[in-house]
């Protein structure tokens, strides 16, 4: 179908608009189409992950740097630089700015805290308690005072484990 508006070149762009409940189909070729605006209209926006996390990190930007610039130690990255590519120069990186990237990091995954599988290479690093686990053992701490009538001990082992149940709701 050739272009309605030039008549000269294949139709690459149809456009319809709805007018008071009529239906109105236009067919236009790329230069006519840019020429009325109906260019690409996602030409301006970044979908990329990084602009994506620099939109992120973007607003935590001072607005202006007053004394030294603090940067990794190991690649050299500023918070500036990271909020600008949206990319982490380095796992140094990750402890050089925690708290400046712990805001972001907890608005983009919703928590801080890894709540997943976990890879085999990661298995031989020291295991951290989860607080389940801990109530499982505070638990059975708890059933042991009982059993030797050490009622004083199963109560406060009760009152750590009703904390821990607590925290656990508010997460």
């Amino acid at each position: 179908m050739l272009c309605q508006n030039c008549g000269k070149y294949e139709a690459t762009t149809h456009i319809k608009q709805i007018i008071n409940g009529d239906m109105a189909e236009t067919h236009l070729c790329p230069d006519c189409a840019n020429h009325l605006g109906y260019g690409d209209m996602f030409s301006g926006f970044d979908f990329s992950l990084s602009g994506l996390l620099s939109g992120f990190l973007g607003d935590m930007l001072p607005p202006v740097s007053l004394g030294p610039v603090t940067r990794c130690e190991k690649c050299g990255c500023s918070f500036d630089d990271i909020a600008r590519a949206g990319k982490v120069g380095c796992p140094e990186c990750y402890r050089t700015f925690y708290d400046r990237l712990l805001p972001s990091i907890q608005r983009i995954h919703g928590k801080i805290s890894h709540a997943g599988k976990t890879g085999q290479s990661a298995g031989n690093r020291e295991k951290i308690e989860t607080s389940g686990e801990k109530i499982a053992k505070l638990r059975v701490q708890m059933d042991e005072a009982v059993r030797v009538q050490n009622f004083e001990r199963a109560a406060e082992i009760r009152d750590e484990i009703k904390k821990l149940e607590g925290e656990n709701i508010n997460e």
